[in-house]
């Protein structure tokens, strides 16, 4: 049974030893799960991480209630066997009032048949999808996931930045999965609903070094960058999307230079069980030339992609709004890193799990609590930088 100290970097280690115990078969015990944070233990969102995939590995669980403090895992899988997942409701603590935990039945090459999971508050669906996308690996059959809960919510990645940031890097090193958005879920409702199809996948080293340098202002490549807003129909009146949009294209214009054909928008205005607003900045960049990248044996030469989120608040204006996501993307712009501090901290299990190598903007906490902890399960991820918290890049074998 591994030991693990859940007090330093909140949810995401949770997320991260649920996913290894999984892919990896080993069980583990967490003691001072998010003893840091003001109202430690476990949340209902990461409860449901917990129910979805013990169900998916048929596992042991002791401590999975909101609240709990430590949590025992022990997986039904080891390291050699495919994950299929278990027929049947799994009889998991219920996860919102008159509803029933995650269900989970045998999915045949149509995904005919869903997995439900409501986390009963606008706790992230996008994180539950993070915590089980990496099992992809490991798949014997196809999943389909309903993940219900907040899709647009502070503390975690917006369904835009999941959809059109993070899935395009990973299906460059192999995974095969599809997310889509039945229903926009913002604080403090959430009520929304994700679709994530995910697929056996055979994962590929990834290589993401530093971006190519222009010649304009000696600033790396960029690409392509899109401003997609989204706001509630309540909010159309006022313009909030539309607004969003063109103030972040009028900003990343008269600060970087972009040209036209470089910067896109989207303004789009939909049905929620709360009001909300996000605007989601996507940057791609350069791949740069094979002699520039080089890679070894079947490493995949990625391109870099980046994303930066800002969600609205009652008062603040929709320019605000957009420009500290702005702000973000610029900071990051005037950097050489391939992403951005959020999926380079991200990239840490798939990495891993996978191999590979990217320079990343900065070493922040959840980097090196996440290191540390895959570190634990065995897997030789490293941090390689010379300016304290600044630029680094993290590899792992091949």
């Amino acid at each position: 049974m591994l030991e693990l100290d859940g007090t330093d970097g909140g949810g995401q280690l949770v997320r991260t030893a649920l996913t290894l115990s999984v892919v990896h078969g080993q069980p583990f015990r967490m003691e001072n799960v998010r003893a840091d944070r003001p109202n430690p233990g476990l949340k209902r969102q990461h409860l449901a991480c917990v129910e979805l995939l013990a169900s998916l590995a048929d596992a042991d669980v002791d401590g999975a209630e909101v609240g709990a403090e430590t949590l025992t895992f022990d997986p039904g899988t080891d390291t050699d066997e495919a994950i299929e997942p278990d027929t049947g409701d799994f009889e998991g603590e219920t996860l919102q009032s008159g509803r029933s935990g995650p269900t989970v039945s045998a999915m045949d090459d149509d995904l005919s048949e869903p997995i439900a999971v409501d986390v009963g508050t606008a706790g992230s669906a996008t994180l539950i999808a993070d915590t089980v996308l990496p099992l992809a690996g490991r798949l014997a059959a196809p999943i389909r996931l309903r993940l219900g809960g907040g899709t647009d919510v502070k503390w975690s990645p917006s369904t835009d930045y999941l959809r059109h940031v993070k899935l395009p890097l990973l299906r460059t090193c192999g995974l095969e999965a599809t997310v889509s958005v039945n229903r926009r879920g913002f604080y403090p409702a959430g009520g929304g609903e994700l679709a994530l199809d995910i697929r056996p996948s055979t994962l590929s080293p990834i290589l993401l070094p530093e971006r190519p340098a222009t010649v304009v202002g000696g600033r790396p490549a960029v690409s392509r960058l899109s401003a997609r807003a989204v706001a509630t129909r309540d909010l159309e009146d006022s313009d909030v999307a539309d607004r969003m949009a063109e103030a972040a294209l009028s900003l990343l214009s008269e600060r970087e230079r972009f040209d036209e054909a470089t910067l896109n928008a989207t303004a789009r205005y939909v049905e929620s069980d709360s009001t909300g607003a996000v605007i989601t900045l996507v940057a791609e960049g350069d791949a740069g030339s094979p002699s520039e990248m080089p890679a070894e044996d079947d490493a995949i030469r990625a391109r870099p992609r980046a994303g930066f989120v800002a969600h609205g608040e009652r008062g603040v204006p929709a320019e605000d709004v957009a420009a500290e996501a702005v702000d973000a993307a610029v900071a990051w712009h005037r950097t050489d890193a391939p992403v951005d501090e959020h999926l380079g901290d991200q990239l840490v299990v798939w990495l891993a799990l996978a191999g590979g190598e990217s320079k990343i903007p900065r070493v922040t906490d959840h980097v090196r609590t996440n290191v540390a902890l895959v570190r634990s399960f065995g897997y030789d991820v490293s941090i390689e930088n010379r300016s304290g918290d600044g630029p680094a890049t993290l590899s792992a074998p091949r």
